[in-house]
């Protein structure tokens, strides 16, 4: 005889915000950040050498995601030039630091 199981939204909404989540995401970014950190480009010609790469930071909370349902952790660079290191410009080629970080610490999870 096969199993039944029916779930309770209501407590799949309670799993998705137990502290513990919201520590597993918080892990997860800062392992995502650690490689971000490494992976940063610094430009010695520049006045602030650096400052790129020690402007990395994570956060999380228990109410994230696009319905306010769910922990998430969020990974972001301060620095304000940080999306066209990204993104790179017509004169400066992208360096992709947040997507190959996560590329990388995803998979060292």
């Amino acid at each position: 005889m096969a199993a039944k199981f029916k779930i309770k939204r209501k407590g799949v909404g309670q799993m998705l915000r137990m502290p513990g989540m919201e520590a597993e995401m918080k892990r997860r970014a800062e392992v995502i950040k650690s490689v971000a950190v490494s992976l940063s480009p610094v430009d010695q010609n520049s006045p602030d050498p650096g400052h790129y790469k020690e402007s990395w930071e994570t956060d999380s909370t228990p109410r994230g995601g696009r319905r306010r349902d769910r922990a998430t952790a969020t990974v972001r660079n301060t620095a304000y030039y940080a999306r066209w290191v990204e993104y790179g410009t017509e004169k400066v080629p992208a360096h992709h630091v947040l997507l190959r970080a996560a590329q990388i610490g995803g998979r060292n999870q």
